[in-house]
């Protein structure tokens, strides 16, 4: 007999979230895999402008698509009283509230975390803001772009011909997933001490943590990493090299052992593992130009498939460099069966990467992206709104 998938393991859990672009949404969305309920407030006459960074998806939003999966929208106006008084009846029933509204917009209706735990104790109240909601930024805009310049990531990424940003969005991503791991956090919390603990993550301090390596290595060593494309900064060789069929394949030294291996069986140059050039790791980023003149002599005598049929032979991690078309064809994803189908408004199918935790035991739900305020009438009746309530209100354009 088979068993069963178990219930999600966030069953049971309503979130609130008052939430745009991408941080919130990612980390709700997070939420929503794992079975919570996830309540999407939204502007009406519009929703989430992230709808309409693009029309990519069957006329849909790549962004919005990826982001949004599994939630219940609901619109709504929250500069009338009638629409704050939705969602405060919509706050004493949940458990989590995210919002990542412009700074000082939520503590201006009364939505700040002190606020929220005079009036709902037992909720968690998440923040997602720029650069905090305290010290001398707080009170600026902040974009994910904007985020990787402030970090100084965008020192780090590009060549010696200038910086280039991260081409995800990675400040938002970054921000989100801490976002998604404090609630997980602030949830077991108060299921061992009954106290529900705020959570506050700025995309500024995430994006801070992510750059520490490199903000140590400038700190202690008194020059930040070089920008060197695919190159590393403190590793050689480690980085991309063109076969002779044009495609780039790169690989990675990690020890003597292996640098022994590329030399004798890649290379064909037992020599080079003595050369005082290249003896040692520090010796070969030193002399990285001539290092990578040698490789790059050796792997544009073969096409791709032979580079890394002999990088594997000799024990190299490597890997081609693809483009999102042949990362969409990856033998891992299909063969570990890691696509499902997702309704997107209108009722088309979209192809959807299932969350990358698997649990055991479990299943992660995939289900449809909604359409702006799909679920209002639904989600007011269960609030006890009848239907001459609803459309009065829609009449007013408050939901």
């Amino acid at each position: 007999m088979t068993e069963l998938p178990a219930a999600p393991p966030l069953s049971g859990v309503t979130v609130v979230s008052i939430e745009q672009a991408v941080a919130a949404p990612f980390a709700t969305r997070q939420l929503a895999d794992l079975g919570a309920r996830v309540i999407k407030v939204e502007r009406p006459g519009g929703g989430d402008f992230a709808r309409r960074y693009d029309t990519t998806v069957h006329g849909e939003s790549s962004y919005f698509v990826w982001l949004n999966r599994s939630k219940e929208s609901v619109t709504l106006d929250l500069k009338a009283d009638a629409g704050r008084a939705i969602l405060e009846q919509l706050l004493a029933d949940a458990d989590v509230f995210v919002q990542n509204l412009a700074p000082g917009a939520a503590a201006r209706m009364g939505l700040g975390a002190e606020a929220l735990a005079e009036r709902f104790p037992s909720l968690v109240p998440c923040s997602i803001s720029g650069y905090g909601s305290t010290g001398p930024w707080a009170d600026r805009k902040a974009y994910d772009l904007l985020v990787q310049c402030q970090t100084g990531l965008v020192s780090l990424t590009g060549d010696e011909h200038g910086g280039a940003r991260v081409g995800v969005s990675i400040a938002d991503i970054a921000a989100g997933m801490y976002a998604y791991s404090g609630i997980l956090t602030a949830l077991f919390t108060r299921a061992t001490t009954g106290v529900a603990r705020a959570v506050e993550v700025s995309l500024f301090e995430a994006l801070a943590e992510w750059v520490s390596q490199p903000a140590y290595y400038t700190r202690y060593g008194g020059t930040q990493p070089p920008r060197l494309g695919t190159q590393h900064a403190t590793i050689a060789p480690y980085g991309a090299y063109t076969a002779a069929d044009g495609k780039d394949v790169l690989f990675s030294i990690q020890n003597e052992r292996e640098w022994a291996a590329l030399c004798e069986q890649f290379l064909g140059r037992p020599g080079l593992v003595t050369d005082p050039r290249f003896a040692t790791g520090s010796a070969r980023v030193a002399h990285r130009s001539e290092l990578n003149a040698i490789v790059a002599e050796r792997i544009g005598e073969l096409d791709s498939h032979e580079v890394t049929k002999l990088l594997d032979a000799a024990g190299i991690a490597n890997a081609g460099v693809n483009d999102m078309n042949e990362f969409l064809a990856h033998p891992v994803l299909s063969g570990r069966d890691r696509w499902r189908d997702v309704r997107i408004p209108g009722g088309a199918a979209v192809s959807a990467l299932l969350p990358p935790v698997d649990l055991a035991g479990t299943a992660p739900r995939m289900d449809a992206v909604p359409a702006a305020g799909e679920h209002t009438a639904t989600i007011l009746a269960d609030l006890g709104y009848g239907p001459a309530d609803i459309d009065g209100l829609k009449a007013r354009r408050v939901v």
